[in-house]
């Protein structure tokens, strides 16, 4: 137990980049889920 302190990330090649890019798809992808819920039609009743 000498290495306790361990990097979890190794920030040099991109990590921060590729987190960035992972949570605007993320954003991305619940704007589009709250978008097709507010544009979706409701069926009319034919009298």
């Amino acid at each position: 137990m000498r290495n306790l302190a361990l990097p979890l990330v190794n920030w040099g090649n991109g990590a921060f980049i590729m987190i960035v890019i992972f949570s605007l798809v993320i954003l991305g992808l619940v704007g589009v889920v709250f978008l097709l819920m507010n544009t979706d039609k409701k069926k009319k009743e034919n009298d």
